[in-house]
């Protein structure tokens, strides 16, 4: 048998957003109708100054692929003293019926673009309907990546950006304003800038409650993005207290993600978590019921994301002959 080698370049080419938020949604219906095997994700953090590597591993009966997923991070020398990307992401896919390994894929940008869907999806459900502005706290790759996703969903007329470091915020300006048209508003604080959200996006690799409670307007939907293992936090707790809360795995995110913040100071109890977004998607549980209430979605990011991806990027590849093979297994 063959394996298909597939770079990021390869990969770049075979999926769009459009497809990739079609996945995700594939992924989050597929979790919550008890077609995953999905074992706790593995982290190891490295001493400072490097970040963190992820691992991830999935099964999905609906494609009949399982799929491993290394992803590193926060490695902010890599590119002067080695040459290598700050992240980079490997991703073996392998047949469920045999476990053959038919693909190696560049995850990277994989990574990037499911996280970005998320997000997207995550605004089809929860945000309001007449939501136009969105404000961005981080202005790295993420930060972009939701952008072009959810402008896939919904009309976006301004942007209110901040961010520690005012050339990031500069650049960030000058970026989505030439690829999108679409007006970015550089805040004179992280609290203005919030204060005009209607779809707040937070990316920040962040340590401490960023986000003030006081901050959040009635009818504000929180995309938080950032937190995806202990000892990150973005948000000041009490914002969850009455809010509706929607985890991507509620498994993952009272362990991993924003949600075990206030969990751990008793703001709120795991009955108070309204509902996995896969169990809205299946119209087990209603998403935004009023235009008064906020909601956050807590995503840590899950293995079946890159599966079903993944999985829609090796098929595009068979069918239209791209990337390279070679034989693993003679």
């Amino acid at each position: 048998m063959k394996t298909l080698l597939l770079n990021k370049e390869n990969v770049g080419r075979l999926i769009r957003m459009n497809e990739v938020i079609g996945t995700v949604e594939e992924a989050y219906k597929a979790f919550n109708s008890g077609q995953v095997n999905q074992p706790p994700y593995t982290c190891i953090h490295l001493p400072p100054p490097r970040g963190e590597i992820d691992f991830k591993l999935g099964y999905c009966e609906a494609n009949e692929m399982i799929s491993m997923k290394a992803s590193s991070g926060g490695f902010p020398n890599n590119l002067a003293e080695h040459g290598v990307p700050s992240g980079m992401g490997t991703i073996l896919l392998f047949d469920a019926r045999t476990c053959a390994l038919v693909c190696v894929m560049d995850g990277s940008l994989i990574t990037g673009l499911r996280t970005g869907a998320a997000g997207a999806v995550s605004v089809k459900v929860l945000a309001r309907q007449n939501a136009r502005k969105i404000t961005s706290i981080g202005t790295g790759n993420q930060a972009r990546m939701q952008i072009r996703a959810i402008r896939e969903v919904m009309k976006i007329e301004e942007i209110h950006a901040w961010d520690h470091h005012p050339e990031n915020l500069a650049r960030y300006k000058a970026d989505i304003e030439h690829e999108f048209g679409i007006p970015v508003v550089m805040a004179r604080s992280m609290q203005a800038a919030v204060e005009q959200a209607d779809i707040l996006i937070t990316t920040t690799r962040g340590k401490g409650a960023l986000v003030q409670a006081a901050w959040i307007q009635p009818g504000t939907h929180i995309v938080a993005m950032g937190t995806d293992t202990y000892g990150k936090q973005e948000l000041e707790p009490e914002i969850f207290r009455n809010a509706k809360i929607v985890n991507d795995s509620i498994a993952q995110c009272i362990e991993k993600g924003e949600t075990w913040h206030p969990l751990n100071q008793n703001i709120i109890t795991q009955d108070n978590i309204h509902a996995e977004i896969g169990e809205i998607l299946l119209g087990q549980k209603p998403g935004r019921e009023t235009d008064q209430e906020i909601t956050i979605f807590d995503s840590t990011g899950m293995a079946i994301q890159d599966n079903t991806t993944a999985a829609r990027i090796y098929r595009n590849a068979i069918a239209s002959h791209t990337g390279t093979t070679f034989e693993f297994i003679p």
